[in-house]
């Protein structure tokens, strides 16, 4: 089979190709190693690979298939896995300097699920700094760029993952999201990710871990990829709960009203409108604000940044004795430090917005209220919103406007904040492009236990608009 076809394909062709003996495992690891050897110094989005051991592990699947052993439902399909979650013989820094060397003997338990069916490991993938912000850079691996224009930001935390399935770097990868972690790097970089609701997949194996049990709600561990068909398999193999069949007809479809005062670009707004016109004709829709929309991006802020962020803070300056602050202006002096100003600022600003003991107690009435009105709303009821005001920005664009001391995180992350504050299941759609050929998302977002009408009605958008596209990318 054509190289460049395998990159295009999706893990669950390329797992149904394997098991028909049109393609081996190790003609599709092959393809995508190469993928990623062509890419790689562009994107920086693969910082530590294991190619030698993947391409053992293709041979092996293929011995098997010979012997018609039963197999699992990624039987030789190479993937590519956030460098936040633990692999065995793998490191997990955090893209810490002080980390550098610590090889994790466990897996993860969303990568030993995903072994148990047959996946194979290509390498990991970049990350921010503790996974603490919104663009990917770190003072050990650097900056990870995005493949429609390397002068772009690929988004975070699961930045490297984005760009990489964006390239062709691997059939399907895992992410996770506490902020728009999957969300943001699908939407900048035109790949389909989800987002799972909370309690439904495991975080054990995930560095960092959370500090608080309200974070934990927030916190989801979810696939990244080409097709709305690969989230659900790999979504079915990671949750807990099996999800049930549902009829999209019996769902009303609400679209965010574009006129609520937040920041949204002209092309956006298009797009939402196209989106309107086009559902109208089928199901009929209608532009709601959601409960709870206006105050959840200060009720995301203020559970990251119960108790100062201290145990990321404790992380961060392990082996640094200069401390946060003295850090952070050292390194605006243009003196190099060991950590990234990215996580320093944003732990400055976890201080200076850490909500009071009261305050904590106001946010667990609120979420225990708010659940409860939302299991009920949600109950046969999709919601589409944007993922962020506009296509992706310059580098450092992203991070400017989330973490101001101005507090404008309250204008630009309502979008994204919504589906963790309420701990929800979210979509992201790649429906179209701007003037640039920068790619737009969309979320489809509801309650848990809708998620097959969250696919459903993805799989709608992405048939009539954009989808995945690979990006054309040579080494440059």
């Amino acid at each position: 089979m054509e190289k460049r076809h395998i990159l295009k394909m999706d893990a669950t062709n390329i797992a149904s190709a394997i098991k028909r003996k049109q393609l081996t495992s190790v003609e599709a690891v092959t393809a995508f190693i190469e993928q990623i050897k062509v890419v790689n110094s562009s994107i920086n989005a693969v910082v530590e690979d294991r190619f030698s051991e993947a391409l053992q592990e293709a041979k092996e699947a293929d011995a098997l298939l010979q012997k018609n052993v039963s197999l699992g439902k990624l039987h030789g399909v190479p993937i590519s896995i956030k460098e936040c979650l633990h692999v065995k013989g793998m490191k997990t820094t955090g893209g810490l300097e002080h980390r550098q060397d610590l090889i994790y003997k466990e897996d993860a338990e969303v990568v030993h699920q995903l072994k148990q069916e047959g996946a194979i490991i290509l390498g990991k993938t970049n990350t921010p700094a503790l996974c603490f912000c919104q663009e990917t850079d770190n003072k050990l691996y650097g900056r990870t760029n995005n493949p429609w224009d390397v002068t772009k930001t690929a988004g975070g935390s699961s930045g490297g993952e984005g760009a990489l399935l964006a390239a062709g770097g691997a059939a399907v990868g895992i992410g996770s999201d506490i902020g728009g972690s999957i969300r943001f790097p699908s939407h900048f970089n035109g790949i389909i990710g989800f987002k799972p609701g909370k309690d439904t997949v495991s975080t054990k194996g995930h560095f960092p871990s959370v500090q608080h049990e309200l974070q934990q709600r927030m916190l989801s561990i979810g696939p990244m990829g080409k097709s709305i068909e690969d989230m659900q398999l790999v979504y079915e193999i990671l949750s807990k709960p099996a999800f049930s069949s549902q009829l999209l007809h019996e769902f009303k479809i609400e679209i965010l009203p574009m006129n609520l005062g937040y920041p949204l670009s002209t092309k956006t707004k298009q797009l939402l409108g196209q989106l309107e016109n086009f559902l109208e004709r089928i199901y009929g829709v209608q532009q709601i604000m959601p409960p709870y929309f206006r105050e959840s991006a200060l009720i995301w802020q203020e559970i990251m940044s119960i108790n100062g962020s201290k145990l990321v803070e404790d992380e961060a300056f392990n082996n640094d004795r200069s401390g946060l602050i003295r850090s952070f202006l050292k390194e605006k002096l243009r003196q190099r430090t060991n950590v990234h100003p990215y996580l320093s600022w944003a732990i400055i600003g976890a201080k200076m917005f850490k909500p009071s003991q009261k305050r904590v107690q106001e946010i667990v009435d609120i979420l225990q209220q708010g659940d409860e009105l939302l299991k009920t709303y949600l109950d046969k009821r999709l919601l589409i919103l944007p993922v962020y005001y506009q296509s992706a920005l310059d580098h450092g664009q992203v991070f400017k406007e989330i973490f101001s001391i101005r507090k404008t995180y309250l204008q630009y992350m309502p979008y994204a904040a919504y589906a963790n504050a309420w701990g929800l299941p979210a979509l992201t759609v790649p429906v179209g492009e701007d003037d640039k050929n920068m790619p737009i998302g969309v979320q489809i977002i509801s309650g848990v236990g809708n998620e097959d009408a969250i696919f459903r009605l993805g799989k709608l958008l992405t048939k009539r608009f954009r989808g995945y596209k690979m990006a054309e990318m040579t080494d440059r």
